[in-house]
Protein backbone atom coordinates (compact mmCIF):
# COMPACT_ATOMS: atom_id res chain seq x y z
CA UNK A 1 0.00 0.00 0.00
CA UNK A 2 1.02 3.75 -0.53
CA UNK A 3 -0.17 6.80 0.43
CA UNK A 4 0.14 10.68 -0.35
CA UNK A 5 1.75 12.53 2.42
CA UNK A 6 -0.16 15.61 3.34
CA UNK A 7 0.47 18.43 0.92
CA UNK A 8 2.37 21.15 2.44
CA UNK A 9 0.60 23.93 0.08
CA UNK A 10 3.02 24.31 -2.41
CA UNK A 11 2.81 22.68 -5.84
CA UNK A 12 5.54 20.21 -5.36
CA UNK A 13 3.98 16.74 -5.94
CA UNK A 14 4.72 14.97 -2.79
CA UNK A 15 5.93 11.62 -3.00
CA UNK A 16 4.00 8.82 -1.77
CA UNK A 17 4.21 7.04 1.63
CA UNK A 18 4.89 3.02 0.72
CA UNK A 19 4.03 0.74 3.93
CA UNK A 20 3.10 -2.77 4.07
CA UNK A 21 3.42 -5.13 1.20
CA UNK A 22 4.37 -1.94 -1.58
CA UNK A 23 7.37 -1.39 1.37
CA UNK A 24 8.68 -5.05 0.94
CA UNK A 25 8.16 -4.94 -2.57
CA UNK A 26 10.45 -2.29 -2.96
CA UNK A 27 12.91 -3.76 -0.53
CA UNK A 28 13.27 -6.85 -2.71
CA UNK A 29 13.71 -4.70 -5.97
CA UNK A 30 16.59 -2.61 -3.99
CA UNK A 31 18.61 -5.73 -2.66
CA UNK A 32 18.07 -7.15 -6.27
CA UNK A 33 16.45 -10.42 -4.37
CA UNK A 34 16.04 -13.40 -7.20
CA UNK A 35 12.92 -15.95 -6.75
CA UNK A 36 12.25 -18.57 -5.97
CA UNK A 37 13.75 -18.11 -2.81
CA UNK A 38 13.26 -19.62 1.17
CA UNK A 39 12.15 -17.70 4.12
CA UNK A 40 15.75 -18.68 5.39
CA UNK A 41 17.92 -17.11 2.48
CA UNK A 42 15.15 -13.85 2.91
CA UNK A 43 16.18 -14.10 6.38
CA UNK A 44 20.06 -13.64 5.49
CA UNK A 45 19.36 -11.10 2.79
CA UNK A 46 16.83 -8.90 4.36
CA UNK A 47 15.66 -9.92 7.68
CA UNK A 48 16.90 -6.69 9.63
CA UNK A 49 15.44 -4.42 7.12
CA UNK A 50 12.77 -2.25 8.90
CA UNK A 51 8.93 -2.38 7.01
CA UNK A 52 6.65 0.04 8.03
CA UNK A 53 2.95 -1.43 7.68
CA UNK A 54 1.58 2.11 8.39
CA UNK A 55 1.30 5.27 7.28
CA UNK A 56 2.56 6.77 10.25
CA UNK A 57 5.68 5.08 10.13
CA UNK A 58 5.40 1.91 12.84
CA UNK A 59 7.47 -1.00 11.28
CA UNK A 60 8.51 -4.34 12.06
CA UNK A 61 11.92 -6.41 10.87
CA UNK A 62 10.56 -8.61 7.47
CA UNK A 63 12.20 -11.42 9.72
CA UNK A 64 9.71 -10.92 12.20
CA UNK A 65 6.22 -10.79 9.20
CA UNK A 66 8.58 -14.15 7.82
CA UNK A 67 8.30 -15.94 10.81
CA UNK A 68 4.87 -15.84 10.71
CA UNK A 69 4.72 -17.51 7.42
CA UNK A 70 3.83 -20.83 7.38
CA UNK A 71 5.28 -21.41 3.84
CA UNK A 72 9.13 -21.81 3.60
CA UNK A 73 9.70 -21.33 -0.12
CA UNK A 74 8.58 -18.58 -2.61
CA UNK A 75 8.54 -19.36 -6.28
CA UNK A 76 8.09 -15.54 -7.07
CA UNK A 77 7.75 -12.18 -5.15
CA UNK A 78 3.66 -12.40 -5.62
CA UNK A 79 3.91 -15.36 -4.04
CA UNK A 80 5.87 -13.99 -1.31
CA UNK A 81 3.44 -11.00 -1.47
CA UNK A 82 0.56 -12.56 -1.30
CA UNK A 83 1.80 -14.58 1.89
CA UNK A 84 3.06 -11.84 3.64
CA UNK A 85 0.03 -9.35 3.12
CA UNK A 86 -2.56 -10.68 5.92
CA UNK A 87 0.69 -10.43 8.18
CA UNK A 88 1.15 -6.77 7.51
CA UNK A 89 -3.30 -6.29 7.59
CA UNK A 90 -3.07 -7.71 10.90
CA UNK A 91 -0.03 -5.46 12.59
CA UNK A 92 -1.94 -2.31 11.06
CA UNK A 93 -5.09 -3.23 12.33
CA UNK A 94 -4.17 -4.20 15.11
CA UNK A 95 -1.44 -1.57 15.93
CA UNK A 96 -2.16 1.52 14.05
CA UNK A 97 -4.85 2.95 16.18
CA UNK A 98 -7.94 1.49 13.98
CA UNK A 99 -9.80 2.74 11.51
CA UNK A 100 -10.82 6.68 12.83
CA UNK A 101 -6.92 6.76 13.24
CA UNK A 102 -6.01 6.30 9.97
CA UNK A 103 -8.76 8.07 8.34
CA UNK A 104 -7.84 11.09 10.05
CA UNK A 105 -3.77 10.29 9.40
CA UNK A 106 -5.37 10.95 5.64
CA UNK A 107 -6.88 13.72 6.37
CA UNK A 108 -5.29 16.92 4.95
CA UNK A 109 -6.06 19.36 8.94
Amino acid sequence: MGVRPPSNGGNDEPASIEFGIAAVDAVLKRRDISFPATKRTLEGRIGDESIPYDVHGNAIPLSQALAELEADAFEDRQELLNALHPVFETYREEYSGGVFAQIRSMLPF
